[in-house]
């Protein structure tokens, strides 16, 4: 049993592992699997290779909190809807780093996603980077998300012209790479001249799929178990942290960012205390950016293909709203892209049943009740599994299995209480990138969509890979090229005629509590909001407040 207390930080709360006994006085009132083992835990009949299904198994059997033992480690996983509010409550819990978020800390060390919440860089790059995701930084992106999508649909042309099926994992997860590197660093990977994922790709799952492993195994055992998966961890990181390293050295040298990412790292103050990144943060902020940032996002445009494919008429619904709202423009606007509200809503029923980044954990920052009902010490923690809090009978009805992007009409967001859709996480360090990869994604699928025709393998199975994040493994679709759209009113959007009575949808309402004109309070437009689903927390003020990470 893990009795060791977890080191404490300036802010008093624990970082590291801290077993569950130590935290939760009533733990023996939370449920677990039957069959336990002494000393080994919940591991009769366990997947190791997909702990985040099999806790979803359990979940189903045990209800909306539970709890797992492993090799002497107690974990809580929670997912009902009132429990899940209750921990959205950033004035008593924060986000805890730990379990494969803290393996991956030899890579990304304090970077945004991964450090501790005492460490000071979180706060100085979260205010240092914000600005990048306001208005006008996304719309300089959208020329550059416009430039490599471009090189997607050339590659599916061939394909389609060749007769042949596409990898759609390999080429979105080929696409959010490029996509990030080129809008956030000014670097081309040069992945869709490659038969093969750059080798970048290869280091970046290797490293991901060695913190959720380093989960599965004793941790006093790791290294004897797996020496050989951590000699080639090793290199992996050490793969990533050269390329990082030579990107940098290339953009000191020439300049020239105009103002991107990497700008922005390298050369903006903190605008209130002065203090500016070093070098060694650079170096995990470059590298976090890059892997969640195309890592997540290539499997929501997956995810989402894959439905269109399985049901033609929601396809069919969403090609017809791109045609009548673009029309015969060639190159959709920025603002063009918001407009597109029911393929947003296929997006975000996809990130429902599956989202991308699929648990978050939450830890006490002080002595509470949670829900009213079981009781948390200062630093101990809960996993959320967020497919399950997404499939939760009470909020989202006997058929939450079922894609409908219906779930997502405007009238049926505001019926349903907040905080019970987190595809991002929550609180102040909810995904920072947001509003990237919503935007991102949604222009893809309407690219997507206005090109070609989705045919789906009707032998093929649902397959969910794990490696912390999740994708469908082994999804080819097959593509008919579709003719150009007939001229239309392009940029108008009908897909909700006017007078309709309807509020606006996801994507395209103002935003909550900018400042006159659209404005936040450091004088930057900020981009489109998402539909709001955390409508009790705090107003939006601007893209530092807005988005976390």
């Amino acid at each position: 049993m893990d009795r060791v207390m977890a080191e404490a930080t300036e802010t008093g709360l624990p970082k590291g592992f801290r077993g569950a006994e130590q935290g939760w006085p009533e733990l023996h009132r939370i449920p677990h699997p039957p069959r336990r083992v002494p000393l080994l835990g919940d591991v009769l009949g366990a997947d190791r290779h997909r702990p985040l299904q099999d806790s979803m198994r359990f979940a189903r059997e045990l209800g909306p909190v539970f709890r797992r033992r492993a090799f002497g480690k107690e974990f809580v996983f929670v997912w009902g809807a009132g429990l899940v509010a209750d921990l959205a409550d950033e004035s008593r819990f924060a986000k805890h780093v730990g379990l494969g978020v803290a393996n991956l800390r030899p890579v990304a060390g304090d970077g945004l996603f991964t450090a501790y919440n005492h460490e000071p860089n979180w706060q100085l790059a979260h205010d240092v980077l914000a600005p990048g995701f306001s208005r006008e930084a996304m719309e300089g992106y959208h020329t550059m998300m416009l430039a490599v999508a471009d090189r997607l649909t050339g590659h599916w042309d061939r394909e389609a012209a060749a007769g042949r099926t596409v990898d759609v994992p390999g080429d979105m997860t080929k696409l959010t790479l490029e996509t990030i590197a080129r809008t956030g660093f000014g670097h081309d990977f040069g992945s869709f001249e490659r038969d093969r994922p750059h080798p970048f790709v290869t280091a970046m799952v290797g490293t991901l799929t060695y913190a959720q492993r380093l989960n599965s195994v004793p941790g006093p055992l790791a290294p004897l178990l797996l020496r050989t998966a951590a000699r080639r961890n090793a290199a992996d990181i050490a793969y990533l942290n050269r390329t990082v390293d030579d990107l940098v050295a290339l953009r000191r040298r020439s300049g020239g960012g105009d103002g991107d990412l990497l700008d922005r790292m390298l050369e903006t103050a903190h605008p209130v205390t002065g203090e500016r990144l070093s070098a060694a943060n650079v170096r995990k902020q470059v590298i976090t950016f890059l892997v969640a940032g195309h890592e997540t996002t290539s499997g929501a445009l997956s995810f989402a293909l894959y439905y269109l494919a399985r049901h033609p008429e929601i396809a069919a619904r969403a090609r017809a709203e791109v045609d009548r709202v673009w029309g015969d423009t060639p190159r959709p606007g920025y603002d063009q892209v918001a407009k597109l509200r029911y393929v947003r809503r296929v997006l975000d029923e996809s990130l429902r049943l599956w989202p991308t980044a699929p648990a978050f954990a939450r830890e006490a920052r002080h002595d509470t009740v949670l829900a009213g009902e079981h009781p948390m010490r200062r630093g101990a923690w809960a996993l959320v599994l967020t497919p399950m809090l997404h499939r939760d009978p009470e909020v989202w009805g006997e058929d939450a299995e079922r894609f409908d992007p219906g779930r997502f009409e405007a009238g049926a967001v505001r019926a349903r209480p907040p905080h019970i859709f987190k595809p991002f996480g929550t609180g102040a360090r909810a995904c920072i990138g947001r509003q990237f990869a919503l935007h991102e994604a949604t222009l893809v699928l309407g690219l997507l969509l206005r090109r070609y025709d989705l045919r789906a393998d009707p032998a093929y199975r649902l397959t969910v890979t794990e490696r912390l994040t999740v994708m469908p493994e082994g999804l080819r679709l097959g593509l008919d090229r579709r003719p150009a759209p007939a001229t239309g009113a392009a940029g108008r959007d009908l897909a909700e005629p006017a007078g309709s009575g309807r509020a606006p949808a996801a994507g395209s309402e103002p935003e909550r509590g900018a400042g006159p004109g659209g404005r936040c309070p450091a004088g930057a437009r900020t981009a489109p909001a998402p539909l709001p689903d955390d409508a009790a927390e705090p107003p939006a003020r601007c893209p530092a407040h807005r988005s976390g990470d």
